[in-house]
């Protein structure tokens, strides 16, 4: 499947993704993309942000991509639980980016771990999870736990912190060419 098959549903973190943020790029870019709305960014509630993310997916009207970052990763995995058959059969994989430990007692602000414990049941859809070896909000060890019971592919990052616009990943080329060839092994 190529990006330009797929209805391609953003789904960032906590306090959302600036201007300068890879997700932002990227959504300019594909025309296919749109953003999942939360009604707010800065005091997520896990109820209501995965409720967001059902209310996206059922504007989708074929093939569905998430590309999720930070929180918006554990809103993937919360959101599993809740989601119908139909929810499920729209979606043809999930591309998670530095998922955050919410189960770290250390994490700030402390109401993220509200999304925690993160869930260990294998997605029905096949997922990679993209994590950096000094991610500040999750340690590589917990994220390569969290692709394995999700049974993700898991990619290592090396020493990129959190792949955000403050770690230097703007446009962030490489995550997109991996983005590509994980939805060429997608079915349309």
């Amino acid at each position: 499947m190529k990006i330009s098959q797929a209805d391609i549903l953003m789904v960032p973190g906590y306090t959302n993704s600036g201007p300068d943020h890879w997700q932002s790029r990227w959504e300019k870019q594909m025309k296919t993309a749109r953003r999942v709305k939360q009604d707010d960014w800065l005091k997520p509630v896990v109820e209501d942000w995965t409720d967001g993310l059902i209310a996206g997916i059922e504007e989708s009207k074929g093939s569905l991509v998430l590309v999720a970052h930070s929180l918006g990763g554990q809103v993937v995995a919360q959101a599993i639980a809740k989601m119908n058959a139909h929810h499920l059969s729209l979606i043809k994989g999930a591309f998670i980016v530095s998922p955050p430990d919410v189960e770290n007692p250390g994490l700030r602000p402390k109401h993220l771990m509200t999304f925690g414990p993160y869930p260990r049941d294998p997605f029905p859809f096949p997922s990679v999870v993209i994590s950096s070896q000094n991610d500040p909000f999750c340690s590589f060890d917990v994220a390569g736990d969290m692709a394995n019971a999700w049974g993700s592919l898991f990619v290592d990052a090396r020493e990129n912190g959190h792949i955000d616009e403050t770690s230097g990943h703007g446009p962030w080329p490489d995550g997109l060419m991996v983005l590509a060839n994980f939805m060429k092994k997608l079915d349309a």
